[in-house]
């Protein structure tokens, strides 16, 4: 284990599965203290009790819909009630939405896609505000997609709900800056819950996405992704905001050529 967030307390949203649970352990190792808000409440309450028990942490679950502006609310309350202070947010919850083509999307797909991609980190950062200004080290890490950047075909309720994540991103990094509070994006092209569910569905496809990476492999959560977000969530990046990195193996340089057949 590191020192690098020794004495920072972070809340990560969707840290129990997939990216948000390497997010997770990787602040764990480096030290920080960690609120795990999960809707998924076994997922949840199993990541903070491995956590607790493998790294002597202090790590707490909250189940938390994001969703639900009041649930947002409270899960910023009770990381400062538990900690007695805030530093990072890490916006990482994804509820899943079907894949469709653009004309055969429900508006209701849309507005929900709004409300967890975007929505519940616009709540979640004016809630966080009060904290994260007071002690010059607050950052904000706002996990976004290749998918909205790229315009993935058949995820344009993804794609929507994503860009407009680093757009409300890249305005708090420019209002905050004077408050000594960093806001990136990451977009990561790495192991997520939804990958993993359909690789043990169709290991052909995954080994496909894999071939497709320019490094021969999707990321892992732990190893690839959670170091950068402890860069960014650490004193390293105090000079850092309004970026979007792509942690993504090279994915983003010529695009991903993905045309799937959706009827």
């Amino acid at each position: 284990m590191s020192e690098r967030l020794a004495g920072r307390s972070a809340v990560i949203t969707g840290g129990g599965l997939g990216i948000g649970r390497g997010i997770a352990e990787a602040y764990v190792q480096a030290g920080a203290n960690v609120l795990i808000a999960e809707l998924n409440e076994e997922a949840g309450a199993k990541a903070a009790t491995e956590l607790r028990e493998q790294y002597g942490a202090n790590v707490e679950f909250v189940r938390t819909d994001v969703a639900d502006r009041q649930q947002v609310q409270d899960m910023i309350a009770t990381a400062v009630e538990h900690f007695g202070r805030l530093d990072v947010l890490v916006n990482n919850a994804w509820g899943g939405i079907p894949y469709a083509r653009l004309e055969k999307t429900p508006e209701g797909s849309v507005r929900a896609g709004f409300e967890v991609g975007a929505m519940a980190a616009f709540w979640g950062m004016q809630a966080a505000f009060p904290e994260l200004s007071k002690h010059g080290t607050g950052r904000v890490i706002n996990i976004a997609s290749l998918n909205g950047v790229n315009a993935h075909m058949y995820s344009v309720a993804y794609n929507m709900a994503k860009e407009a994540l680093r757009t409300l991103t890249r305005t708090a990094a420019r209002e905050w800056a004077e408050h000594q509070i960093c806001c990136n994006i990451i977009c990561p092209g790495a192991k997520s819950d939804a990958y993993n569910r359909m690789a043990a569905a169709s290991p052909e496809n995954a080994a496909r996405m894999d071939a497709a990476n320019p490094m021969g492999r999707l990321g892992d959560p732990l190893d690839d992704i959670g170091p950068v977000a402890v860069f960014l969530g650490g004193d390293d990046c105090r000079y850092l905001t309004g970026n979007t990195l792509f942690v993504d193996g090279g994915s983003h340089i010529n695009g991903v050529q993905w045309a799937p057949n959706v009827d």
